[in-house]
């Protein structure tokens, strides 16, 4: 179990640092494709600690998914949803 749980750490790490390689991909993007963005992922970071009885506080859990505070990532690195990507996410969320 030992060795499962180290291979799903790398995956995880090797996940975060994927999504900081690519910035310019957007939440949106990726909430229309895959139906999770990072910011679910430090929703499930938060929730994977409560399971376990620790108490990691949200932004501290997004800052470890965006690499830096959110209010940078986002200033930085998230442009304004087009009409087309609002229609796209919306039209996701119906099928959901």
């Amino acid at each position: 179990m030992e060795k499962t749980t180290e291979i799903e750490a790398a995956v995880f790490r090797r996940l975060l640092k994927h999504l900081d390689d690519n910035k310019d991909v957007q939440n949106i993007d990726l909430m229309i494709l895959a139906n999770f963005c990072r910011n679910c992922l430090a929703k499930w970071y938060v929730s994977a600690a409560e399971e376990r009885g620790e108490s990691i506080d949200y932004e501290a859990a997004r800052e470890r998914v965006y690499g830096m505070p959110y209010s940078q990532w986002k200033a930085n690195h998230q442009a304004e949803a087009t009409p087309e990507q609002l229609a796209a996410f919306e039209a996701r969320s119906k099928k959901a």
